[in-house]
């Protein structure tokens, strides 16, 4: 099976249609979303959801995103406390995932929550919030990459990845924030950041008046996608907050101050020559594969300012430069 491919941009109405037809075979379809692009599958189905983990290589003990239309679906299916709803009317649809408490007999399947008493929401922007509300159902949606690897942010990464695996990828063009959502779970008028993503945990101190509490050490139980210590990684070795180059190695910077030994380098891609951390977060998957296909054994990567959307940076950095199984 080789994976057919639709571009929006061409056949919009022809993608809905098609998308509907294969969720409602109980299969995956790839689709496009401002953060990464989503392998997208009925979170009612455990079928579809089954396929969701397998296509993937994904452990199970993880759990999925589901992505809502609106809030008024979402309210069907998960609790809000006072804060997480003032999140939701501030970022939604956006890149901001909340973690709440799933209503009893919601209809969500357990292999989506990883069997949680816990739901992760998300209102997507653009055409996957168009295929929702077409669908009529939430759709569980994780990155659609080999579990562990680099998140793609085009149709190509897509079907050079996945497309033997998928009858469906639905091309939106270049996801424009190019990190995954920021995760976060109020408990007892708390927040939490669970993962940093493309809403900046500025952002959401500003829109509630709170801080934004962040975790201490490796997390001891596994409560939303995107905290397994090794996670978005390349092929080759990822080398941090790098100073010089090694013969040899890959370079990706960040701004277009020269590093040292750089004219040794296999290749240089600057995440943003002007040091916006916005167009490097959604440079960086991308910028991220191609240094992995140039068979270089390793990725030099330079310092990262950690603050804005240079958190989110810096945690999928860390992730894909950590020790792996």
């Amino acid at each position: 099976m080789t994976a057919q491919i639709i571009d929006i941009t061409r056949d919009h109405a022809g993608a809905l249609r098609q998308a509907c037809t294969v969720l409602g075979d109980g299969l995956p379809v790839a689709i496009p979303t401002e953060t990464v692009y989503g392998l997208a599958a009925d979170a009612t189905n455990p079928a579809a959801i089954t396929r969701i983990y397998e296509t993937k290589g994904r452990p199970r003990f993880n759990p999925l995103i589901c992505h809502m239309s609106d809030l008024d679906m979402a309210e069907r299916y998960a609790d809000f406390d006072p804060i997480s709803r003032r999140l939701a009317e501030a970022f939604w649809p956006g890149p901001l995932t909340l973690i709440l408490p799933l209503k009893p007999e919601s209809g969500i399947h357990a292999l989506a929550t990883a069997g949680l008493d816990t739901i992760g929401i998300r209102l997507p922007k653009g055409f996957a919030s168009e295929l929702i509300r077409a669908f009529g159902k939430p759709l569980a949606a994780p990155s659609a990459n080999t579990s562990g690897k680099v998140s793609p942010t085009s149709a190509r990464h897509v079907a050079d990845d996945l497309g033997e695996k998928l009858a469906l990828i639905i091309d939106g063009g270049a996801a424009p924030v190019g990190v995954e959502s920021t995760i976060v779970r109020v408990e007892n008028g708390v927040i939490r950041l669970l993962r940093p993503g493309g809403v900046a945990a500025e952002e959401i101190e500003k829109a509630t008046g709170l801080a934004v509490i962040r975790p201490e050490g490796p997390a001891a139980i596994i409560e939303a996608p995107g905290m397994l210590a090794s996670h978005y990684a390349p092929g080759a070795a990822v080398r941090l907050n790098a100073d010089h180059v090694v013969a040899g190695e890959v370079l990706i910077r960040l701004g277009s101050a020269p590093v040292k030994g750089m004219e040794l380098a296999a290749a240089v891609f600057d995440l943003s020559p002007s040091g916006d951390l916005a167009q490097a977060a959604a440079n960086l998957f991308d910028y991220l594969k191609r240094a992995d296909a140039t068979g270089a054994a390793s990725i030099a990567v330079t310092p990262i300012p950690d603050h804005g959307l240079g958190e989110a940076i810096n945690d999928r950095l860390a992730r894909a430069a950590a020790p792996r199984e």
